[in-house]
Formats: structure tokens, C-alpha cells, sequence
């Protein structure tokens, strides 16, 4: 080597040891996402409890602690809305991403002897967008979108893993005849609580699948009527609520002494089963791959001698299950992520259970369907709000009790009530900046915001021959 070529690595060489690990890190930056472990998703959605029946969110008869930890730990989601006010349409446009107006399930349908109408084949489902992406779907609880081998089956949507109730009606006794397994039907003896056998089997799943990129989708039950729970578990609220002794309740042919005790064991019981989801991700050393949303699909129903208003299981909102109002539809949702979620944020991004898939899709690198009704939210999890995307509307309908739409546009919100006598029927108006209870119909004050809500509504709303609405 000359004396030239000598000096001229003298020069370089220094300059290359401080670009090295320069360009280390941009190679790292722009790594193609799949070389990176995707995410795993667990989505509990708990099925009829009120925006107020947790304590994070102003509970104060019962304590729902591990719920609690995952909004101290994560993010409370203060105007996160449910797809629907009834099971199975939320149900439908959550694993679909399609609002209820042109969803292809819109209420509650049974079909004899077990099951429900049916999701069709055609439909697009979450396990069936994220297989795409290399994961694996386990459904655990309550399905309610087609009988077993039907179109809707699960295993016929997309999972990989099915165990609980199908049928909505075989699901609200909590001590069955039998649950099914992927599509084996399993006989019980009706002294197991199926909600025990459904959460034991959603954990068995997470641990197989501890490697590997997983959806795991929890709808629980729990608190649906009727109001069952093991009587060890009721012993004690019926010493702290006495008054109901005397009080039973009635539903699906189930008597239950002191329902009110039952619901607060019911709500005991669940977050329990929350937190060993958690204490399993962090004994797998997962949970910072993990993301957690809870939820519920609606708001709190009043069967089987449930008392909604004793434990003001609404909190501020107006309305319970089967309306439109915001506590039929606005439910308590905290996101727990951890090192990915600031600990302890709470957001008012106005979101709805049709914006999960559009989500579970940007965060594991998954090409969303074009045809959407939903929004990512990801950015608003991860604290980079800038690039929220907004739209300009939510749209609801339901087309039992004479027909319902409503409309959630920034603070106002839009209510249309006995549409299938009179689609014309007047607008109400409420502004939820100060009214969050919907008690002052503004509509009058404000004829150009009735306008654009009527507008919405109009656009929003395609036939369903199976649900018929206006048509």
C-alpha cells in the first residue's frame, strides 16, 4: 500500500466508524414491518354493561380492580361507542367493519332450533383480513352470528379456534347443556358455569399460542341475563344487599332470589378472569406484544330483575339497551398496551366498534379491505394524534320498537325515533359538550345542524330485506 493510499484510510476510516452505526439505524428503521414480531390483539367485549358499571368509570357499589389496572395502566376511551344496541348487529358491523346501516346483520334474528340468521360466506372477517398476516384466531364466549355448520358458523368465518355458546338464546342460561368446541358439541351437566369452562379455554389458547401472532376475541357473556352466578361467589353481596332478598328474577326459565347480588358477583366474577388474561401475557413475557381492548357491545339491559338504575349502571348518560340515546350505545373501553399506550391517558377520539378492523389491520401490517365504514384509531393508542384521521359522522339504526337512527357529528348528536311510521319524523338534538345526559332537545335553536343530520341519515341507510326499516 503507497504512503498516499495510507493516509488516505487514515482519513477515512474514522469517518466510517461514526457512519456505521448511523447507517445501522436507518437499516433498522426501514426493516420491512414482517421481520418485526406483529402484535397480538385480545378484544373482550363484555355483553350488556353500562357505560357506569366499572369503577374507573364511577362505579361505587362493586370494584371491578383489573379493569381499573388497565385504564391506570393504559388508556380510558371516554367516547368509544358500540356497534349497535343489541347483540348480534354489534357483533356483526365489529367483525365486518360496516355500521349497522348497511351491515348485513341488524338485530337480534333467531333461527330454530339453535342459532341466529346467519353472517354470509361472502362477508369479510377479521381472523379471515389478519390469516393474511400470519395469525391465528381463537373466538371464546358468545357468538350469535349463524347456527352451528351454517354460513355464519365461526369456523366457517375465519377462526382457527372456537369454544363457547353459539346460540344467544342457549348462551343466557350460565349453566348450559352443552358448549361447542370448533364444531364438536360438548355435553355439560349443568352444574359448571359455562362463563369458568369459557375463560379457562381462551387462556389454554393464549399459552399455545405464546409464539405466534394471535387475535383472540373474548365476548363474555356476563352480565346478560339471567342472573346467575355460584352461590359462593353471591354469599356475600346478599349480606351487603339484603333489601332484595324478597326480589326474584325471571329470564329464559331461570328464577334467580336477589339479582342484585347476582349482577355485583357476575361483575366480580369477570374482572377476575380480566386479570389473569394480563397476569398471563406478563407470565409469558407477551404483554409488551400485546395489545388489550375491553369493552362491552351495549348498554345495560334490564331483564331478569337486573336494576340498572340501583347501581346507576349508566352514570351520566341517558337510555339503556334497545335505545339509541348514548347508554344504549356509549361504553366504558380502556386500551392497555404496555410500552406502547402511555400509562394512565384518557382520550375523547370519538370511536365505534366498526373502526377494530380498520385498526388490527394498521397495527400488524395487514391490507384493510376498501370498503370500510371504520377509521383506524391506532394513531390515538399510540399517542400520535396528529395523524388521527377524523370523519365527519357516526351512524346508527335499529329497526325494532319503531324504528331508531341516531348520529354522533363532533359535539352534536342527532336522534330520530318511530322511523318506520313516519321516516320524517322529527330530528332531536342534543349538544354533548354540555348536555352529555340528552335532556334539552336543542333542534329548534339549530335548524342548519338538523339538516346535515337529516342529510346523514338519509345517506347512511341501505335496504336489508332480512331487517326492513324504511323501505
Amino acid at each position: 500500500m503507497t504512503p498516499a493510499s495510507n493516509w488516505s484510510w487514515i482519513v477515512i476510516l474514522p469517518m466510517l466508524m461514526k457512519t456505521i452505526p448511523l447507517l445501522s439505524s436507518v437499516f433498522l428503521l426501514f426493516l420491512s414491518p414482517s421481520s418485526a414480531r406483529k402484535p397480538n390483539f385480545v378484544y373482550v367485549m363484555v355483553d350488556d354493561a353500562g357505560y357506569g358499571d366499572f369503577s374507573c368509570f364511577g362505579q361505587e357499589k362493586f370494584q371491578t380492580p383489573n379493569v381499573d389496572r388497565m385504564a391506570r395502566e393504559g388508556m380510558k376511551l371516554t367516547d368509544f361507542y358500540s356497534s349497535s344496541t343489541v347483540c348480534a348487529p354489534s357483533r356483526s358491523s365489529l367483525m365486518t367493519g360496516h355500521h349497522s346501516g348497511r351491515g348485513y346483520i341488524r338485530g337480534n334474528k333467531e333461527i330454530k332450533p339453535e342459532g341466529q340468521h346467519p353472517l354470509p360466506l361472502k362477508a369479510v372477517t377479521i381472523p379471515e383480513i389478519l390469516k393474511q398476516s400470519g395469525y391465528v384466531s381463537g373466538m371464546f364466549g358468545k357468538w350469535g352470528l349463524g347456527a352451528p355448520g351454517s354460513e355464519g358458523d365461526p369456523m366457517n368465518q375465519g377462526f382457527d379456534r372456537f369454544y363457547g355458546l353459539n346460540c344467544q338464546r342457549q348462551s343466557h342460561n350460565f349453566y348450559p347443556t352443552h358448549v361447542w368446541s370448533d364444531r364438536k358439541k360438548v355435553m355439560l351437566d349443568r352444574k359448571r358455569y359455562s362463563h369458568s369452562l369459557i375463560a379457562d379455554e381462551c387462556l389454554k389458547f393464549i399459552r399455545v399460542n405464546k409464539d405466534n401472532p394471535f387475535f383472540c376475541y373474548v365476548p363474555f357473556t356476563i352480565p346478560h341475563a339471567a342472573m346467575q352466578s355460584p352461590e359462593e361467589r353471591i354469599a356475600p353481596w346478599r349480606k351487603k344487599f339484603p333489601e332484595f332478598e324478597k326480589v326474584t328474577g325471571k329470564y329464559g326459565g331461570s328464577v334467580i332470589t336477589n339479582p342484585v347480588a347476582a349482577f355485583a358477583a357476575m361483575m366480580e366474577h369477570m374482572d377476575e378472569d380480566v386479570g389473569r388474561i394480563l397476569d398471563l401475557l406478563e407470565e409469558l413475557g407477551i404483554d409488551d406484544d400485546t395489545l388489550v381492548i375491553f369493552t362491552s357491545d351495549n348498554g345495560p339491559h334490564k331483564e331478569g330483575g337486573h336494576k340498572p338504575d340501583f347501581f346507576d349502571s349508566n352514570g351520566p348518560l341517558k337510555g339503556y339497551k334497545r335505545d339509541l340515546y348514548e347508554g344504549g350505545i356509549r361504553v366504558a373501553t380502556v386500551a392497555w398496551w404496555p410500552g406502547k399506550i402511555e400509562s394512565g391517558s384518557t382520550s375523547s377520539h370519538i370511536a365505534a366498534g366498526w373502526d377494530l378492523l380498520p385498526t388490527l389491520c394498521e397495527l400488524s401490517g395487514t391490507e384493510a379491505p376498501a370498503d370500510l365504514d371504520g377509521v383506524s384509531f391506532a394513531p390515538t393508542l399510540l399517542g400520535n394524534n396528529k395523524n388521527q384521521e377524523h370523519r365527519d359522522y357516526l351512524y346508527w339504526e335499529f329497526h325494532e320498537r319503531g324504528g331508531k337512527q341516531a348520529v354522533r357529528m363532533g359535539k352534536w348528536k342527532g336522534i330520530r325515533l318511530n322511523v318506520r311510521k313516519d321516516p320524517n319524523s322529527p330530528i332531536e338534538l342534543y349538544d354533548l359538550s354540555k348536555d352529555i345526559g340528552e335532556e334539552n332537545n336543542i333542534a329548534s335553536n339549530h335548524p342548519q345542524i338538523v339538516e346535515k343530520m337529516e342529510s346523514a341519515m338519509k345517506e347512511s341507510h341501505r335496504p336489508n330485506p332480512i331487517f326492513p326499516f324504511i323501505e
